[in-house]
């Protein structure tokens, strides 16, 4: 059976490539916090994140999804985490990830008619996370830096440099959606296994980890 990464990529690839430079489609698709507040067209939420402004924007986001779907979803799979039910659970995890990540935007924007944005940075961001939350020691890069940096160095570093761009609001990049969308695939990983009770809490684990480094 293929993976629900793979599912997901794909889906999402062939969608966003469907309305390159279709203006009408994507005006339809996007993320409009003024649409959803005066028409409720609260589909928005979740069509964003299937459309990106370019080939480099789509790439960048399927390839993050890709890495750490590699290590989230048979995490999810696994006998001491959701078993039969992981793949459910982790497609509803990007899902979900989706609209929570965009509520900040929605709030400070939902009534600026002239706010947009798409793709799919906010759920991929609750990926890597869940990512970094199973395997924190995991060495990875950052811009030009090569992975040299643990997941639990790279992930707090990851926020404030988001936090900071956003500040500065130089470019067009929802940063708040990436710091929201790692809250969340970190808070919904969580919370799926204490409610489900499951032998592997993930925070519990992430903690012990992490203090073997020191």
């Amino acid at each position: 059976m293929m993976s629900i990464t793979l599912v997901i990529i794909i889906f999402t690839a062939l969608v966003s490539i469907s309305v390159f430079g279709q203006r009408r489609a994507i005006d339809q698709l996007i993320f409009d916090p003024a649409a959803v507040t005066n028409q409720n067209q609260w589909y928005r939420f979740f069509t964003c994140g299937l459309i990106h402004a370019d080939w480099e924007h789509l790439l960048f986001n399927m390839l993050s999804l890709y890495l750490f779907g590699q290590i989230v979803e048979p995490a999810f799979e696994s006998d001491y985490l959701f078993a039969e039910n992981g793949k459910m659970l982790y497609l509803l995890l990007y899902i979900l990830a989706l609209p929570l990540s965009l509520l900040p935007t929605y709030f400070q924007h939902k009534d600026n008619r002239r706010y947009r944005s798409l793709g799919a940075s906010g759920a991929v961001s609750a990926i890597v996370f869940a990512g970094i939350l199973f395997n924190p020691t995991a060495k990875m890069g950052f811009f030009l830096i090569p992975p040299i940096i643990p997941g639990y160095i790279f992930g707090p570093l990851y926020l404030l440099i988001s936090a900071w761009l956003g500040k500065r609001g130089a470019d067009q990049i929802n940063h708040s959606a990436h710091i929201s969308g790692a809250i969340a695939g970190v808070a919904l990983t969580c919370l799926l296994a204490w409610s489900l009770q499951t032998s592997y809490q993930p925070w519990q684990q992430f903690v012990l980890k992490v203090s073997r480094e020191f």
